[in-house]
């Protein structure tokens, strides 16, 4: 295994996995290819990954939001991620509210007792939003940790003098306006009126309940719109939970010798999985502007670009790094209906209905990813690395999910396409094995 240079002076180095959706244990595996990754992490003062996944013995209740499966696993997973080497993690996912508040209450009650530095979760906003500190031999690391992807039940609410706040993750939510040109909105206006669509967002604005639209905007099908050109979907950051996070990262650059920012993001730019949103970029700039030192996205499963921002780096999407949907022990009735099948359905027969369907189980881009790693010396990105890594397309279910270092020609394969991804960066493949980012 190639080891990062010794650079110059106090540093950093940071290793930057994806989301880990672990259902089952990994540390069993003898593969000359396992452990090299296990070793190539535990190489790092810093190993960060995203749980996807609520850990405890089916507390709580499935919430009637769902996200397609309700992720859940054994409390003692986290031991196993902590054997990987893993000792940072991000919470906020769209996945940490399946169980409700008491899935979310059992799952940090796991990390608590395990002594684990996690963040953006809480009992109420300011708790999910607040950053989280992980001590290492070079100094004080930060984490902050958002998402932008969550059912409606799942944000964290904030507290009152008089009211107590609402548990849950914390939120990145975002605004879209679509532009159209006058004579195609007047159109749309025309047909949502015709039909009555806006009929009962019309009343909760008579009610007091909603605000009224803004100026040079018309809600039509449920959507904002505008005059404007070029055509075309924006989306921002919702200002307060935009200043909420920017107000936390800078308190985290005063009390820490490195910030890491963690957002989990879905969005995609119109049909393109592979590229960011614009809010996310928005998001992801200004968080450096505030003083993180890397941003660290995860969510779509699938590996979007890399950029360089004022000297840090901002990982678009990291993809997976453990993906074992398809081994949960239980799941509700829900998932089994949305699939048409009887209540005598097993686990078994929910997996299978779901791969023959397709999903994630056709597309390889779901099953190969990068491990990031990047050194600090001192504030200074040094160098930055990406070892792709395959989680087994192809392979039987039982097989697929667990992470191994690619062999070299795929993953070569995966570097080049990760830099096609990342236009204002070059990354070029070398014979040890990983991409090398120059920028």
């Amino acid at each position: 295994m190639a080891s990062f240079d010794e650079g110059t002076g106090p540093g950093l180095t940071l290793a930057a996995a994806g989301d880990s959706l672990v259902t089952k244990r990994v540390t069993e595996s003898r593969d000359p290819a396992f452990l090299s990754l296990v070793e190539l992490l535990q190489s790092a003062d810093v190993r960060f990954t995203n749980l996807e996944t609520t850990l405890h013995d089916f507390r709580g209740t499935p919430q009637a939001a769902g996200n397609g499966f309700y992720a859940v696993a054994p409390p003692r997973i986290i031991d196993d991620l902590s054997s990987l080497g893993f000792n940072l993690y991000a919470a906020a996912n769209n996945h940490m509210m399946d169980w409700g508040e008491g899935g979310l209450f059992a799952t940090m009650e796991t990390l608590d007792r395990a002594g684990v530095v996690y963040a953006g979760i809480g009992r109420n906003l300011q708790e999910a939003r607040a950053p989280r500190y992980l001590e290492v031999p070079s100094g004080r690391v930060a984490l902050v940790a958002a998402t932008s992807t969550f059912p409606p039940h799942a944000p964290a609410g904030e507290q009152r003098p008089d009211c107590q706040g609402r548990p849950g993750v914390n939120p990145l939510r975002f605004e879209t306006v679509v532009s159209l040109d006058d004579e195609t909105l007047e159109f749309l206006t025309f047909i949502n009126e015709r039909l009555g669509l806006n009929g009962a967002h019309d009343l909760w604005i008579r009610l007091g309940l909603t605000p009224p639209d803004p100026e040079g905007i018309t809600t039509v099908f449920g959507h904002r719109f505008r005059v404007g050109n070029p055509a075309g979907v924006q989306t921002q950051p919702r200002a307060d939970d935009m200043e909420g996070n920017l107000a936390w990262i800078r308190d985290a650059r005063r009390q820490a010798d490195w910030v890491i920012v963690s957002l989990h993001a879905h969005e995609m730019a119109s049909t393109d999985q592979e590229q960011p949103a614009q809010f996310i970029e928005m998001f992801c700039r200004a968080a450096v502007d505030a003083g993180a030192d890397a941003v660290v996205c995860h969510g779509p499963h699938v590996l979007r670009g890399v950029e360089v921002y004022e000297g840090k780096p901002i990982l678009y999407s990291l993809g997976n790094f453990i993906f074992q949907s398809e081994t949960l022990l239980r799941q509700p009735a829900d998932v089994y209906e949305r699939l048409g099948l009887p209540p005598t359905a097993t686990p078994a027969d929910l997996f299978h209905a779901r791969e023959s369907a397709g999903g994630f189980t056709a597309d390889p881009l779901y099953w190969e990813s990068v491990v990031a790693m990047c050194r600090f010396d001192d504030d200074t990105l040094g160098e930055m690395r990406l070892y792709p890594i395959t989680l087994g397309y192809g392979r039987t279910r039982l097989q697929r999910g667990s992470p191994l270092l690619a062999p070299p020609e795929q993953g070569q394969g995966t570097i080049e396409r990760l830099a096609n991804l990342s236009p204002t960066c070059q990354i070029d493949w070398q014979p040890e094995g990983f991409g090398l980012v120059q920028w």
